[in-house]
């Protein structure tokens, strides 16, 4: 199914739209000479640590450890992730490492 020119326009203005909206919206709902409300900076502590344990928690929502690799190619890619940060202190490296080793671990030893 193909879009006429005219849902083509509108396609893509909605996209700029909703792009230039999300770019724009926080700076005119917080403006640099009001000082941040204490809710937006207490979610800006507290949300980081909450995704990455729900990632953490998403990872192994299908391991099973009664069949198949038992969770150790996850469980090793973790480890890896956690050494890795702890040693280099870079997230670009920490979860490229992990999920280069649970890769190879997964396609090529379990």
């Amino acid at each position: 199914m193909t879009m006429s020119l005219t849902q083509q326009i509108i396609t893509i203005a909605m996209v700029v739209l909703g792009t230039m909206l999300t770019r724009f919206l926080p700076f005119i709902v917080f403006p640099s000479g009001k000082p941040t409300p204490k809710y937006v900076q207490y979610l800006g502590k507290v949300l980081p640590s909450a995704v990455i344990g729900l990632l953490v928690i998403y990872c192994f929502k299908d391991v099973s450890l009664l069949s198949g690799s038992r969770g150790i190619p996850e469980l090793l890619g973790v480890a890896v992730v956690v050494c890795l940060h702890y040693w280099r202190k870079n997230m670009l490296i920490s979860i490229a490492g992990g999920t280069i080793v649970y890769m190879i671990l997964v396609q090529f030893v379990f």
